[in-house]
């Protein structure tokens, strides 16, 4: 199984994304948005999609804007395809951001009369955050966190806040089940909204959701450094497993 990675001008993950996809026992190929254009079906040939993070078009117009315009605008049958046929999506920090703009996550079940009902928004702390936080996970309808109960890894962004519409499509998300990922504290419980365990002041400690269908994850935390023991020195080994463990579910599940 081959993994197809996505960049833009900006995309600063792309490798990280590869070694830990690499590690998780799949191939991968690194492939610039403007090098599909001109045969966008050829994304349709890859096993697994990953969006990583880095600061594409520079944030240009917000963060991931520009190449969620892409998708839509030149390759999004082939994603829609990409996702129906039941392949498992990943969209990383810029990339989840990515995925929410061009309306991949949390889905159309959740659409408001064509309009986004969810954003990724500045920082509470109207800061740039960079520092490592606690997951924990809270679905079991994502395919990328089953049999995962919470791991540490770094954040980075200035812009991963996340944000709904109304309370009644965090209520929907909630019950649904979308909700994979959560901000947790040191005892591994949801961190309650508190700073810095929830580095941006997200509505419920939500880290990252999925699609109803669970193949499609979108998470704010940067779980690719945090594969390696050299990435994370001050912390148990254990806890690098958490995270390798999302990207073994995602490539078990595109290979079978």
């Amino acid at each position: 199984m081959k993994a197809l990675i996505l960049k833009a001008p900006g995309t600063n993950r792309d490798r990280d994304a590869a070694e830990a996809i690499a590690l998780a026992g799949a191939t991968y190929e690194i492939l610039p948005l403007a090098d599909l254009r001109g045969h966008p079906d050829h994304m349709l040939d890859y096993g697994m999609l990953v969006v990583p993070g880095g600061f594409s078009y520079g944030d240009a117009l917000g963060a991931g804007r520009l190449f969620a315009l892409d998708l839509e605008h030149f390759f999004i049958e082939q994603v829609q395809r990409f996702v129906e046929t039941g392949r498992p999506v990943l969209g990383i920090c810029n990339g989840f951001q990515v995925l929410v703009k061009a309306g991949l996550l949390p889905g159309a079940g959740f659409a408001q009369r064509g309009q986004r009902c969810v954003t990724l928004a500045h920082n509470q702390s109207g800061r740039f955050e960079c520092r490592w936080v606690n997951l924990s996970a809270a679905s079991s309808r994502s395919i990328w966190t089953r049999g995962i109960e919470g791991f540490s890894c770094p954040v980075a962004h200035g812009e991963g806040r996340f944000s709904t519409a109304s309370e009644e499509t965090l209520n929907a998300l909630m019950a649904s089940g979308c909700i994979a990922l959560q901000y947790a504290d040191a005892q591994w419980k949801a961190a309650g909204g508190s700073y810095p365990e929830n580095p941006n002041g997200s509505a419920a400690d939500i880290a990252g959701i999925c699609n109803e269908e669970g193949n499609v994850l979108g998470l704010m935390p940067h779980p690719e450094n945090a594969v390696f023991a050299w990435q994370s020195a001050s912390l148990p080994g254990r806890l690098l497993e958490g995270a390798l463990a999302l990207f073994r579910n995602g490539v078990a599940y595109a290979q079978h």
